[in-house]
């Protein structure tokens, strides 16, 4: 696959990761062929297809795989096939790490886990093996959060390895340090491997895109609208009376936020893809079904714009529901004109 193939996609998130349980019902209905049909009449020419491990592996038996995730993404692909849409097969959550749940996390401290991680590849790319590396790329795991960069560093070179022992022609994926800021691209190993695209995630600014998420600490309490283009009015206060919260929100305080701001705040991408002369990929970005809908679109158009002037391909969070959707949990499209905005 080429890494200007993707250009235009779309996440399926809420639907084999980020489930409320492990429903069998769940992942036979949440995204049908229709869907996929549905997204590639759109305009969209990829979709990333975020997995979690416990779908795949036996959560309370590691090595034992379970035959019937495989054929969840083996479904998935067949759509896209016939839909015209490439896939980024993306390990959302895997085992001892998730981006959601950081208490929890062992994974970066634990060789045996990490070991494992690189094994349950091995296995995937081995089990994958019949699917074309035109059709679809993996991705190594989605947004780490570690103490340095150089532990993530390691295990992408290490996991990397083993993908390669068994496939080495297909498209990776990774990203940078601290949920796949754009901010931490400068701190990625760069390998020696014509067939790795480096990707990032971008949420900028928190105040517009998280806004009144009852998960991000300090947006929730803060619990006001926030426009775009405009200003975060009234958060310097709130910092002030709960300076628990200055860390994460302070770089937001009176800044206008416009395409200018954005533009800026892409600067680090740009500034790692014109250093090592390849492309990079923006794996999610959008703005909290909380906010107006014109901010949604006024965000999102102006994203897209700079993405297209700036040749950097992207997969909008998300298809359906998850606080993000395009449609709605049973299917219906929430704006229209945002659809257009995405796929233009």
């Amino acid at each position: 696959m080429k890494k200007k193939a993707l250009k235009k996609g779309v996440n399926l998130g809420g639907w084999i990761s980020q489930f409320k349980e492990y429903d069998h019902d769940h992942f036979r209905s949440f995204i049908q062929k229709e869907d996929i049909l549905r997204i590639s009449d759109w305009g969209f020419d990829h979709i990333r297809l975020p997995v979690d491990y416990m779908v795949l592996e036996d959560a309370a038996s590691p090595g034992i795989f379970l035959q019937s995730g495989f054929d969840y993404i083996f479904s998935c692909w067949d759509w896209c096939q016939e839909a015209g849409l490439r896939v980024i097969l993306d390990l959302h959550k895997a085992p001892g790490y998730a981006f959601d749940t950081q208490e929890s996390n062992t994974f970066e401290d634990n060789k045996e886990m990490q070991q494992h991680f690189m094994e349950l590849w091995k296995t995937i790319s081995t089990k994958l093996s019949s699917i074309s590396c035109d059709s679809m790329a993996f991705e190594l795991l989605n947004e780490v959060h570690f103490r340095s960069s150089n532990i993530w560093n390691k295990i992408v070179q290490q996991t990397v390895r083993s993908i390669r022992s068994v496939d080495k022609e297909r498209l990776l994926l990774f990203g940078g340090n601290y949920y796949s800021s754009v901010d931490h691209l400068k701190d990625l190993v760069i390998l020696d491997d014509p067939r790795i695209l480096y990707k990032f995630h971008f949420y900028l600014p928190l105040s517009v895109t998280h806004q009144k998420a009852y998960w991000v600490q300090g947006l929730h309490e803060f619990d006001q609208a926030v426009e775009y283009p405009g200003i975060a009015v009234g958060l310097e206060p709130f910092l002030e009376k709960n300076p628990l919260y200055k860390n994460r929100l302070s770089e937001d305080v009176n800044i206008q936020f416009d395409k200018t701001y954005l533009r800026k705040r892409l600067d680090a991408a740009i500034n790692f893809s014109n250093k090592i002369s390849q492309p990079v990929h923006c794996g999610e970005f959008g703005v909290i079904d909380r906010a107006s809908m014109a901010t949604r679109k006024n965000w999102t158009r102006d994203m897209v714009s700079l993405f297209n002037e700036l040749d950097i391909g992207y997969a909008y969070w998300c298809y359906k529901a998850m606080d993000f959707g395009l449609v709605d949990d049973v299917g219906e499209i929430n704006d229209r004109e945002l659809i257009n905005i995405l796929t233009k």
